[in-house]
């Protein structure tokens, strides 16, 4: 997919420095805190945030006795501190093996390998962050997700979670 206006775009302010930004998206004990739609916990985040370092996350809903897990991979391919990181996502399953987003009940057409990025820029006190995820379409359950996530990230930053 192509079109830049296909693809999830969420631009927000933190009121929190840019490093603390940064380290909320690299660091895996603060990433779990707040990464994922809202009801969902993420148990597992492996995270090796250098160029060609791995990353494999789980997001679990439900109770103890009934849960849904979905499990994400990918590859870093940018680790610019504090500004700018890039890394690849697939649906995989909890070994890291590949598995069709089809499978997972992805819509007809949705990428097997997609790309977020994550640009911060530093506002006085403040960040202003953009975040662009390639591959899922604007309008979708996708960025009702991110943009779930990303207000959860915003409510830990200003300390109202």
């Amino acid at each position: 997919m192509s079109d830049e206006t296909q693809w999830v775009r969420i631009e927000r302010a933190f009121d929190a420095p840019i490093e603390t930004v940064w380290r909320m998206w690299t660091e895996a004990d603060l990433f779990m805190t707040w990464y994922g739609p809202t009801g969902m916990s993420v148990p597992v985040a492996e995270m090796d945030v250098t160029v060609g370092g791995q990353r494999k996350i789980c997001m679990e809903i439900g109770s103890p006795d009934r849960k849904m897990s979905m499990w994400f991979t990918g590859v870093y391919k940018e680790v610019n501190p504090p500004h700018r990181l890039v890394y690849t996502e697939s649906m995989c399953d909890e070994n890291g093996t590949l598995v069709s987003p089809a499978s997972m009940g992805m819509p007809d057409g949705h990428p097997d390998i997609t790309e977020v990025i994550v640009e911060l820029r530093s506002n006085g006190d403040r960040t202003e962050m953009t975040m662009i995820h390639v591959g899922v379409p604007a309008g979708t359950a996708g960025e009702g997700g991110w943009n779930q996530a990303i207000s959860k990230l915003g409510a830990l930053l200003s300390g109202d979670a």
